[in-house]
Parts: structure tokens; C-alpha cells; sequence
């Protein structure tokens, strides 16, 4: 589980881009792709490299008017899985 203190991190070969055959932005990895929805990219977006998870979602709160409670839980879960796929690393 990603805590409040942690940073999470995009690792290096993984990336967000923009698909235009299937008009939706997506994560790419070596052979592996996940489809992003306009929540999940609003997520992946502010990830930096720098700044922790409670910095994100406290922004994230802020910027979508949103209690910091639930923008967390909701963004835990799915970076939660992105780790467990490797496509996101966090750092302490």
C-alpha cells in the first residue's frame, strides 16, 4: 500500500501517451499497454518524481473541489494496482 510520505515514480521504459487509433490516452510498457480513463490520467499527470503521494492527492483535492479523503483512497487504489503491474515504483 502507497502511504502519504511515499513518491511515487513512473519507472524508466514506461510512459503515458496519447493513442490516436484508439482516441484515449494509454500507459505503455514493453509489451504491455493499460487504458487510461480521464481519472487515471488526471492521476498519472501529476506525478513528478518528487512530489509524495499526500502532496498529489492534497492538489488533486484542491484543483477538483473534492474531499482530500476520498481523492486519496480512490488514487491509492489505483496506483495500488500500477505497482502491482510494474508500471509504477515508489520511493521512500
Amino acid at each position: 500500500m502507497i502511504g502519504a510520505d511515499d513518491i511515487p515514480v513512473i519507472p524508466r521504459g514506461v510512459r503515458m501517451q496519447f493513442d490516436r487509433v484508439r482516441e484515449r490516452w494509454v500507459l505503455l510498457a514493453p509489451e504491455r499497454t493499460v487504458a487510461l480513463d480521464e481519472i487515471g490520467v488526471a492521476i498519472l499527470s501529476e506525478i513528478d518524481g518528487q512530489r509524495s503521494f499526500g502532496q498529489i492527492t492534497e492538489g488533486l483535492a484542491a484543483k477538483y473541489a473534492a474531499p482530500p479523503e476520498e481523492i486519496a483512497a480512490d488514487s491509492r487504489g489505483f496506483l495500488g494496482a500500477l505497482i502491482d503491474r510494474r508500471f509504477l515504483e515508489v520511493r521512500q
